[in-house]
């Protein structure tokens, strides 16, 4: 089912939600398309599969992570860096994947997957509202948020291996980039 799904984010990876059909996964899979019917009725499983897989990972592998993390920066900074090596080194296009296809799922699909992209989103805006009330910041917690994870998520429009600095080091450039921003609007208020 692992490697299933991801043929399955390779395929709407190369060709969107809407231009990819189950045929191509076969074709990539090497399975026979009742095969591929027998663990995915449609392609909206495949899609909800794949999204609940890596948000259910990237969850859980935080959650490690932070184990043992103490002080409000570094906790955030391992929230980057928890995200930008598993969204960019490991599963670079599940990253396009689940930020281009977010509004696909509908019905109880969608609901689900929309829940546990909050319980994501509500795992970071715990931690910049812990470095907030620990440094005494003013800014918006949502328009602080939203904003780091725009700046995450979109990596896989620009990142270049080949000149751009691995995972790790970006995480690090990111966290520098973000946490200026919010220690300087916050003096410049």
């Amino acid at each position: 089912l692992a490697e299933l799904l991801e043929h399955g984010t390779a395929v709407f990876y190369e060709k969107g939600y809407e231009g990819a059909s189950m045929r191509d996964l076969s074709r990539m899979s090497e399975m026979s398309l009742a095969g591929l019917y027998y663990y995915f009725e449609s392609k909206e499983k495949l899609l909800y599969l794949i999204q609940k897989h890596y948000f259910t990972t990237v969850v859980e592998r935080l959650s490690q992570r932070l184990e043992g993390v103490t002080g409000a920066e570094e906790r955030l900074r391992t929230f980057i860096l928890n995200h930008l090596q598993y969204f960019l080194a490991e599963n670079h296009k599940a990253m396009k994947v689940l930020a281009h296809e977010d509004d696909v799922l509908q019905g109880a699909l969608g609901t689900e997957i929309r829940s546990l992209k909050r319980r994501y989103y509500h795992s970071c805006a715990d931690l910049v509202d812990v470095l907030k009330d620990e440094h005494g910041l003013e800014f918006n917690l949502r328009v602080a948020v939203m904003s780091l994870f725009g700046t995450m998520n979109w990596l896989h429009t620009w990142y270049n291996p080949r000149i751009d600095p691995d995972a790790t080091a970006l995480a690090r450039q990111v966290g520098d980039t973000f946490l200026r921003g919010l220690y300087t609007a916050t003096r410049s208020s």
